[in-house]
């Protein structure tokens, strides 16, 4: 009875949407206020509407009901709670579920927190919100529809997806949702500008926390999915450029260099169409990033589904709201009308080349993600393209990106002084320089990246706190003035400041990483990067729903000494392995232990890593969403800017 309620209220959130989409669309085309006010309580509607769907998707998880396919095909009575729970999302019709409500609650957002917007603005940024839920409404219910019954319900269930059943994918693909779905208020806001043909100052101030807060949600939504790839796949890496991981960072990029130009349409009334583009392609490549992993065109360990209709449906529906987008884009090109004119030496231009690299690099990624697929379809060959291409055209952008960013956040508005900049930034470039310089003095031997590395993380940390220390003046009390700086400009400063640490820990992991893989016998030694590493013994063992072999491995140095316990986990009723690595974690360097299979000859296959700094690159991240967090706290984004000039009256229906 309850999964009929869900499949129910499933039904009536898709009727309601398509109402949201025309009601408040003709209102405001009419001037008819309650037409338009209709659009409020049709988005809190579907939210809760949606919001009852997804509980009781929820509870047949929950309860191992095997009547509901889904629950067949992705629980066992014999999980955890913790991944009954996140086993609704972990297949494709559930987390599509989930895509739609979170689509929903940032309706009901916008809904319930956009009583200061002009009630037209309103009315269509709603609009076009319910017309997106309307589209995935409808591919929910007809091709992936998560309430479909079995006729002979089984005893149980084929288990989740061993790989999922981890805390790390427990809560990042709701995360990546809330950054994918965030984005497409952006879309609507850049949508409901150009309906109205309208994009001022007041506009970029209403787009940017809503843009602000996906970028959030996509950075801990990556930083988790590393995090996971790092510890659960035993590879000992935290980035493969793999299609799924590309299909995040594509429109993570886009939304970085959105909410840069958004603040110079605040500041300055420029880079209107610049920007309205921006909000267009962030949410397009939230679409693509939809497509690629539903599809199965491009293979990935992320993948949910391999279905070419439901591919299909997905790339009918990039074509519509991207292509429509982009079409109503060039129909309005005139009407954004740039206000503002600033220098070539201005932190305009320093946002305007923020911009092209971060699309540039995004660019660079859509190419080398999509290419071997083109190449096969147009070319019938079968292309591969990794890790080396990706490093060598997407690295030279972020390198570009890390010199400028500390310059660019210093100069002034309209005209700026360079000179003036680079004294003020001495004392970074200072310290860069003898970082970078102490790193190739540790090192021997080895490449140029990890001092480069160095050198840069530490111009960004840096530049970041003298760009706060110069905003609190010349006179004395300082301190006090920095303590009550905007929380705007700590959060910018915190988010550059997480960007560098991350240029640190990449560089320095990538650089300085020490592998030895070897077979070992019980009791044997060896020694790796200066550690005596010791495999004391392997036992067999058994977990709620696993076989596991478990081996204890000793690491040790100068007296200090860590204990690791790396698995090999059997699922039987999926009938397949894992390998759960044994990280000895700290602030300079991790540990890494990975236990492999037994050998014919005896022995076991063991894998020890030493990865410096690893660490620093979850933190850098941390770092950025907190300074994206801490953003959305200042009052200035809490509170939509008032329009310049009073809205005209709009007439009663």
């Amino acid at each position: 009875m309850i999964v009929e309620l869900g499949q129910f209220c499933l039904i009536l959130a898709f009727a309601l949407a398509i109402l949201q989409t025309l009601v408040p669309l003709v209102g405001a085309g009419r001037g008819w206020r309650g037409w338009m006010a209709f659009a409020e309580p049709a988005a809190l509607a579907q939210f809760l509407l949606l919001g009852v769907s997804f509980v009781a998707l929820v509870r047949a998880f929950v309860v191992s009901d095997f009547s509901v396919r889904i629950v067949v095909e992705n629980s066992h009575s014999l999980k955890p709670m913790l991944y009954k729970v996140t086993g609704t999302w972990g297949n494709h019709e559930g987390s599509m579920l989930l895509w739609v409500l979170i689509l929903a609650l940032f309706g009901a957002a916008a809904a319930w927190f956009g009583g200061n917007l002009p009630a037209t603005l309103r009315a269509r940024v709603l609009a076009v919100q319910g017309s997106i839920g309307a589209a995935f409404l409808g591919f929910v219910i007809f091709t992936s529809n998560p309430f479909d019954r079995v006729a002979f319900p089984p005893l149980d269930g084929r288990d989740l997806n061993p790989l999922l059943q981890d805390p790390g994918l427990a809560f990042h693909p709701p995360f990546l949702y809330l950054g994918y779905v965030g984005l497409s208020m952006a879309f609507s806001f850049a949508i409901a500008a150009l309906i109205e043909g309208r994009v001022d100052a007041a506009w970029g101030r209403w787009v940017r926390p809503w843009t602000l807060a996906a970028w959030v949600n996509l950075t801990i939504g990556i930083a988790l999915g590393s995090w996971w790839a790092y510890y659960e796949l035993g590879w000992g890496g935290f980035w493969f450029w793999d299609p799924v991981e590309n299909a995040s960072f594509m429109p993570w990029l886009i939304a970085a260099a959105l909410l840069h130009s958004a603040i110079v349409v605040e500041k300055r009334e420029a880079l209107k169409s610049w920007t309205i583009l921006l909000a267009i392609l962030a949410f397009g490549f939230s679409l693509l990033g939809t497509f690629i992993v539903r599809s199965g065109v491009l293979t990935s360990v992320h993948a949910f589904a391999s279905d070419p209709t439901r591919g299909v449906f997905i790339l009918a529906l990039f074509a519509i709201f991207v292509g429509g987008g982009l079409t109503l884009y060039a129909w309005r090109a005139s009407a954004m009308e740039a206000k503002g004119v600033f220098g070539l030496v201005s932190r305009e231009t320093g946002l305007v080349l923020n911009n092209v690299l971060l699309a540039v690099a995004a660019l660079v990624v859509f190419v080398g993600t999509l290419w071997p697929l083109v190449a096969e379809m147009a070319f019938g060959r079968v292309l591969s393209v990794g890790p080396p291409f990706f490093d060598a055209a997407f690295t030279p952008f972020m390198v570009a990106l890390a010199l400028a960013l500390p310059v660019g956040a210093m100069l002034a508005w309209k005209r700026g002084d360079l000179g003036r900049s680079a004294r003020a930034l001495w004392p970074a470039a200072a310290l860069a320089v003898a970082v970078g310089a102490l790193a190739f003095a540790v090192q021997t031997g080895r490449s140029a990246l990890a001092p480069v590395g160095f050198a840069l993380g530490v111009w960004v940390v840096a530049g970041a706190a003298v760009d706060l220390w110069a905003r609190t003046g010349r006179a004395g009390g300082r301190l006090g003035r920095l303590a009550r700086l905007p929380r705007g400009d700590w959060g910018r400063a915190v988010a550059h400041a997480g960007l560098g640490v991350t240029f640190i820990g990449v560089a320095a992991m990538t650089a300085w990483s020490v592998e030895d893989i070897r077979v070992a016998q019980v009791g044997e030694s060896w020694e790796v990067a200066g550690y005596d590493v010791t495999l004391a013994e392997v036992t067999e063992g058994r977990g709620p729903n696993y076989l596991t072999t478990m081996a204890r491995i000793e690491m040790g140095r100068g007296g200090a000494t860590a204990t690791l316990f790396p698995e090999k986990r059997t699922y039987p009723v999926a009938a397949m392995p894992t390998t759960e690595a044994a990280i000895s974690g700290g602030i300079w360097r991790d540990l890494y232990v990975v236990i492999g299979d037994p050998q014919a000859a005896g022995g076991w296959a063991v894998r020890t890593y030493v990865k410096p700094f690893a660490n620093w690159i979850w933190g850098g991240s941390i770092l950025m969403a907190l300074g994206g967090a801490l953003s959305l706290t200042d009052r200035r984004l809490r509170f939509a800017a008032p329009a310049r000039r009073a809205a005209r009256p709009v007439p009663a229906e």
